[in-house]
């Protein structure tokens, strides 16, 4: 069980007693996720998505990479380009999946050398959906032995997964915590969860690790739900638990997208009202490539736009 410090008592109460957003100080660090666009259609919306985000100041944001590297061109593209032409840190995500340890080496010297400084290292998923993970014969294990390798070749800021209800591949919850800590003792800089919607599965799984000795901070990864049919798709590779309740809150408006959104927007920002509550100050967002959830949820919670964030004063 968390024990809350005086401080986050006191905003307990004040969760409780007045309105849910009121006055919020806005005192939050930022990320985003974007996944590599596959038309032009796709890509003028990721880059209206990241063009409403970057004045919000975000710590990073990163750019996804397909199963079994399947994205691999686009991914780099999308970094790339992100480093390029806008002031906002770029995060390339790199898997050990179907690659050698040259080919994901000369991954990470390219990423280098086009400016960019942090990695999400992940073990990554094979590319036939449900197939378990083997490991390349000449490639990298699984994430720890990544992050380790990539340790070596340049001072890379480098962010881990974390599952807070367990990776579907791990046998028991301390098995699945032992390969978080080897990934932070290999040299990651922190953990960001997968998607989940109960901050008490957060506040558990930070208190567990915590007591397994890890330091790193475990950013929570918040996903704004749109279709309950598509997470269901998404936590079947992740692990995560989606509550009944859900499924009755987004009954009915399968032809209501705009009620849709409005939904998905309060539950997702219920959930980090409450675990700001708690003490939260980091939030990494999986926006879908879509930024409004995203942009609405940070503005309830206090964050503003600035001024210097934007791409015009690079």
């Amino acid at each position: 069980m968390t024990v809350l410090t005086i401080p986050q008592m006191d905003e307990a109460r004040r969760a409780l007693a007045e309105p849910l957003f009121a006055d919020l100080a806005g005192d939050m660090a930022v990320s985003f996720e974007f996944f590599p666009p596959k038309s032009d259609k796709m890509d003028a919306q990721l880059w209206e998505a990241v063009e409403m985000l970057a004045p919000l100041g975000p710590r990073f944001v990163s750019v996804t990479y397909g199963a079994g590297g399947s994205t691999r061109e686009r991914t780099h593209a999308t970094v790339a380009r992100l480093q390029r032409e806008t002031p906002i840190a770029a995060a390339a995500h790199l898997t050990c999946v179907e690659a050698s340890r040259e080919e994901i080496d000369q991954v990470a010297h390219e990423y280098w050398a086009a400016g960019v400084r942090h990695i999400v290292a992940l073990r990554g998923d094979m590319p036939t959906p449900g197939a378990r993970f083997a490991p390349h014969p000449g490639g990298y294990e699984n994430a720890a032995d990544l992050v380790a390798g990539l340790r070596k070749l340049h001072p890379f800021e480098l962010s881990v997964a974390a599952y807070p209800e367990r990776h579907p591949d791990s046998a028991c919850d301390d098995s699945d915590l032992d390969n978080l800590k080897r990934k932070i003792d290999a040299g990651a800089n922190r953990a960001i969860t997968q998607f989940f919607f109960s901050p008490d599965v957060y506040f558990r799984f930070r208190d567990r690790a915590a007591a397994a000795g890890i330091t790193a901070e475990i950013v929570p990864g918040i996903l704004p739900v749109m279709s309950v049919a598509q997470v269901r798709r998404f936590a079947g590779q992740c692990g995560a638990a989606i509550p009944d309740w859900m499924d009755r809150l987004f009954e009915g408006l399968d032809d209501r997208p705009a009620a849709r959104q409005l939904v998905a927007a309060t539950i997702a920002a219920e959930l980090c009202r409450r675990l700001y509550a708690g003490g939260v100050r980091e939030f990494h967002f999986y926006t879908l490539n879509r930024a409004e959830l995203a942009y609405a949820i940070c503005h309830m919670l206090g964050l503003r736009p600035q001024a210097v964030a934007r791409a015009e004063a690079a």
